[in-house]
């Protein structure tokens, strides 16, 4: 599934500033929230700097009631705000290859269609649907590359083509590809409870790592990727998810408490993993956001970075604890 720093320096360039990092500030943003933090700050100041934190709840609370919406009135509308987010997301992604300081160029009509193609093959036939959507999408970006230059004046249609067919072929299967895993997750009888079960562990690992990251974040811990993160929030994280998953899976699956604490626990590295790496990737491109589409948040992709492999792990990881019905 954005952040703003503080007002000391750091060497991010997808914090949009620059300054030494041999001591990078830490801050109490948890993983994978993409909620404001302050540096340094004392406790009391923490959270009240950097983006608009109103407007920012305010969009993750619409965007939730949207969601909570769609399940409960019918798991098909769930599949419709999952292709847009799909189709947004990679909107998102190319444009911010193209702005990029390599101006790199994917095949973005192929990744839409084909992303599409994902996410509603994944209804009727599963894994396989949506599988074998992703490899046609790969085959044929290939062939459309082949058909053009990489847009630099002058070039070739070879010149940048590895680059641009390889960060084509990441864009499908990060954006498109883990999203149909959500609708992997909606299609079983129960799978309204299933998909509510990865949101709230999602959820509550961001709430618990930004509140134990506001009291007692101190510690960074990954300087050179994300300053903002400290091993303090993440650790609430972790506290936080394990809870969370616990009664979900307990509540909602009738499945076992224990099984559900692993689930929120792998959920939480998960989704801290995919938020950092989308730091990376911002870091490389040189940008601060993906997108401006959603106030207090930057673009969609930066609220669902750590929501895309987690929607996998969640599929994968809920197939194994609680048998389908």
């Amino acid at each position: 599934m954005t952040t703003s720093h503080g007002t000391e320096p750091t060497a991010d360039p997808a914090a949009g500033s620059s300054g030494p990092q041999d001591e990078p500030p830490v801050t109490s943003d948890l993983p994978g929230s993409g909620l404001p933090g302050t540096p340094s700050a004392p406790p009391a100041q923490q959270g009240r700097l950097g983006r608009n934190l109103i407007a920012a709840i305010a969009v993750g609370l619409s965007m939730g009631a949207v969601i909570l919406a769609s399940l409960l009135i019918q798991r098909q509308a769930f599949v419709i705000v999952l292709a847009a987010a799909a189709a947004v997301g990679t909107w998102e992604l190319g444009g911010a290859l193209r702005r990029s300081n390599q101006s790199i160029k994917i095949p973005l009509p192929v990744l839409l269609v084909g992303g599409q193609a994902m996410v509603w093959l994944a209804w009727p036939f599963g894994l396989r649907g949506s599988a074998i959507a992703f490899a046609v999408t790969v085959l044929v970006s290939l062939l459309w590359r082949m058909g053009g230059s990489s847009g630099t004046s002058g070039a070739t249609a070879a010149d940048g083509f590895v680059r641009d067919v390889g960060s084509g072929v990441f864009t499908a299967a990060y954006v498109p590809f883990f999203v149909s895993f959500a609708v992997l997750l909606v299609m079983p009888e129960d799978g309204v409870g299933r998909v509510l079960t990865f949101m709230i562990c999602v959820v509550a690992s961001d709430v618990g790592g930004y509140a134990a990251g506001v009291l007692a974040g101190r510690h960074p811990m990954a300087p050179r990727i994300s300053p903002k993160k400290s091993w303090e929030g993440f650790g609430g994280s972790l506290v936080a998810g394990g809870v969370a998953g616990a009664l979900s899976v307990l509540l909602l699956l009738d499945g076992r408490w224990w099984l559900g604490a692993i689930l929120g626990v792998v959920l939480v590295v998960t989704a801290t993993l995919g938020d950092l790496t989308e730091s990376m990737i911002k870091r490389d491109l040189g940008l601060k956001d993906m997108g401006t589409l959603l106030p207090g948040h930057g673009g969609l992709m930066d609220r669902m970075d750590s929501m895309l492999p987690a929607a996998f792990v969640s599929w994968a990881l809920l197939s194994a604890f609680v048998p389908l019905p």
